[in-house]
């Protein structure tokens, strides 16, 4: 192509309808008529061959547009035809070009095409719509003091409000915010009070967390789902959230629906009601700040990789605070919670016992299980056979242990019936990984690994005999693929808590991995956890990012014939929530697409954001996720940018990692240079700012290669 004349001219106002117009497109030649473009009023071509825009012309004379000439073509085609033909072209692509040419009649033609194909009652999946809710009044009377705490054998005060849940009545809509401005992120961004922050379920109960404040609803059989508690605004925003609504043969009786949230070092607990409304229970400290909030059974937990536990008893009212090592993963199961730290140790804790159990004001946490490499455990994952009991210290357990490395290995131990006054013994290795494995889970059919890779999974088949892990051939190698999943570079518009790709679904059920490409995307990716094999994509019905997920194992309805139902909970940047049936997308598993993203996919991804080479990762902590490693990878955290480079770390990111920060990576490579630090008392840090079925026998395939 030769070069465009830099020279600007004018085309002269006024020509002869049947002129002949020569137009160069990005460097491809087309002629037509004048009145052909020029039969839209007020488009892009009208006020070219009138003058009002100035033009440049290659050397054969020709009007140089520096635009797509293969989007050009059909737009081309519909001005002589007035009929559209748009194979070959993507249709947001060719809407975009559309509205940049001023072709009214076009574009209108696309937006009602793209309309029909996106309606905003969603497809066959979508299972419901909550709307934002009513933005509550501020918390007040919030530093009044009742009770005593424990902290290692020391006093801590527990500070209670006065305030109940405020009448919501007049209070005014999510969308009216009201004058007083959040508070600022580390970066400095504001936080965006009206965006789902954190959404998590717990039978037919779901909590879900604004900025600085959450609701929790609740599944009526007629009715559907109901509002029943709305908290006060807090001060600050709300960075984990955990939700109990049912715990079996549980001493609190229709008593155990509670729901907390944590902010820093910070813990706020409620008590629902089952028929509406609630009571704070109180405002609990870790002294550090809360990593991991969830609760087992009645007992209320959070931990911090700065080797701290909390627990709340609801029996006995006693909030416990113990310092062990710094803590890198959990996993819980029945009674009991393993704690994998960093200096290649498993500790459990019988919580249901601890109440009982104390002694000198301790926690009772005893040692399990020591890695061979005394690498850090940075993923932990057990599974209880159908023959094992809630707790550790009973004969006849058979327990299996899945845990992952700092330095990429996955290893499996099983506690044997005869073995168990010697502890689990080393069953599997598996050195695939290079990076830090970041999750794991083993199930009834599967292992299922994660490393810092880019979230590079790699699965195994789990063959068992009478319910119990085989030793031949144990697990065999299934897949291999990427769960692609970028963060915010400067981590503003959403909270990494609340986008943890999983694997979601229980133990003996098939799992899924959810994936959102990029930040701001719209559309959540369904893949199953054991091959990758995608179940099912969903579309946000009123256009706006998805901010955060979860995955939903509702109960049954109690009319004859009904079963459990598996639902994807997705917030909303506007704070709607929306629901879709996973029940129904696994049952037709097989007719979506085979694989994950396909090509063409990945990138209209990828258009939706930003790709500039990411340096090391800010000093706010990554945020946990339940049963996995403590601290959730994304690509944007690691040290690696996109193009491979490595970037250095900034003064202030030095320094945030002597304090305790940095990534998940940087951690865990520190780990392994290192090894394990050894342990020292830990002291009160200052507040910190705040940061952003049925079950289906897996195909029988050969391995599955790398994919996004």
């Amino acid at each position: 192509m030769a070069a465009a004349a830099p020279t600007a001219e004018r085309v002269p106002g006024r020509g002869p309808p049947g002129e002949v117009i020569h137009l160069n497109v990005g460097g491809k030649r087309f002629s037509t008529s004048r009145q052909t473009l020029t039969w839209i009023p007020d488009s892009f071509f009208s006020s070219l061959l009138s003058g009002r825009i100035s033009t440049l012309k290659d050397e054969t004379g020709a009007i140089f547009i520096d635009r797509d000439p293969t989007v050009f073509a059909p737009i081309l085609n519909f001005l002589r035809t007035k009929e559209l033909d748009s194979r070959g072209v993507h249709g947001s692509s060719l809407l975009h070009e559309a509205q940049f040419y001023g072709l009214t009649p076009l574009v209108r033609r696309l937006q009602l095409r793209e309309e029909l194909d996106r309606s905003s009652c969603g497809n066959v999946l979508f299972n419901g719509y909550l709307p934002p809710p009513v933005f509550p009044m501020k918390r007040r009377n919030r530093h009044s003091l009742v009770g005593p705490q424990q902290a290692g054998g020391r006093p801590m005060p527990v500070r209670r409000s006065n305030t109940m849940p405020p009448n919501l009545g007049s209070a005014g809509l999510l969308g009216r915010m009201l004058d007083e401005k959040p508070p600022p992120s580390p970066s400095g961004l504001l936080e965006e009070p009206g965006m789902v922050r954190l959404v998590c379920g717990h039978h037919n109960w779901i909590a879900v967390a604004y900025t600085q404040f959450l609701v929790c609803y609740r599944l009526k059989e007629a009715s559907g789902w109901q509002l029943v508690f709305s908290s006060p605004r807090l001060d600050w925003p709300i960075e984990r959230l955990a939700l109990t609504a049912r715990v079996l043969g549980g001493a609190l009786g229709e008593h155990d629906k509670m729901v907390a949230a944590a902010t820093g070092s910070e813990i706020l607990l409620w008590a629902l009601q089952a028929e509406g409304g609630g009571s704070e229970i109180g405002v609990f400290h870790l002294g550090v700040p809360v990593e991991a909030l969830f609760f087992v059974g009645n007992q209320l937990i959070a931990t911090s990789h700065m080797g701290r536990i909390g627990v709340w008893n609801a029996v006995t009212k006693h909030w416990q605070v113990q310092e062990v090592q710094p803590i890198t993963s959990y996993d819980a199961a029945g009674s009991f919670l393993l704690l994998g730290c960093n200096n290649g140790s498993i500790y459990y804790v019988d919580v249901q016992k601890f109440p009982l159990r104390m002694k000198d004001n301790d926690l009772l946490v005893c040692e399990l299980y020591r890695d061979p490499a005394e690498d850090g455990v940075t993923a932990l994952s057990v599974y209880l056979t159908p023959k094992t009991s809630a707790s550790l210290g009973d004969s006849g357990n058979w327990i299996e242990i899945a845990y992952g490395t700092s330095s990429g290995g996955v290893r499996v131990i099983v506690q044997h019936p005869e073995t168990v006054g010697s502890g689990p013994q080393l069953f599997q290795t598996f050195t695939v990984h290079r990076s830090p494995v970041t999750k794991i889970m083993l199930s009834e059919k599967h292992l299922i690994s994660v490393c810092a890779d880019n979230n590079h999974v790699r699965t195994w088949s789990v063959t068992r005999f009478r319910g119990m892990i085989s030793t031949q051939p144990g697990s065999t190698p299934l897949a291999s693929f990427k769960i692609l999943a970028l963060e915010s570079a400067d981590g503003h518009g959403g909270c990494s808590a609340g986008n943890d790709i999983g694997p979601y679904g229980e133990r003996d059920d098939q799992q899924v991995f959810i994936q959102k490409v990029v930040p701001g995307a719209s559309q959540l990716f369904v893949r199953l956890s054991s091959t990758g094999q995608r179940v099912c994509s969903v579309r946000s019905v009123d256009g706006s990012p998805t901010t955060a997920f979860t995955v939903l194992e509702c109960e049954g309805s109690r009319r004859l014939g009904s079963r459990p139902r598996r639902y994807l909970l997705t917030g909303q940047a506007n704070g709607s929530l929306a629901m879709w049936d996973l029940t129904t997308a696994m049952d037709g598993l097989g007719q979506a697409p085979a694989g994950g993203l396909t090509e063409e996919e990945l990138m209209q991804q990828l258009e939706q954001c930003d790709l500039a080479p990411l340096t090391s990762s800010r000093g706010s902590l990554p945020s946990p996720s339940p049963r996995t490693s403590l601290t959730s990878l994304h690509l944007a955290s690691s040290n690696t940018s996109l193009s491979g480079q490595r970037g250095s770390p900034s003064p202030p990111q030095a320094e945030a990692r002597r304090r305790g920060g940095g990534s998940f990576v940087e951690r865990c490579q520190e780990l392994v240079h290192s090894g394990p630090e050894p342990r020292r008392p830990l002291t009160p840090a200052p507040r910190p700012t705040m940061g952003l079925g049925v079950p289906l026998a897996p195909p029988k395939t050969k391995l599955n290669e790398t994919s996004f």
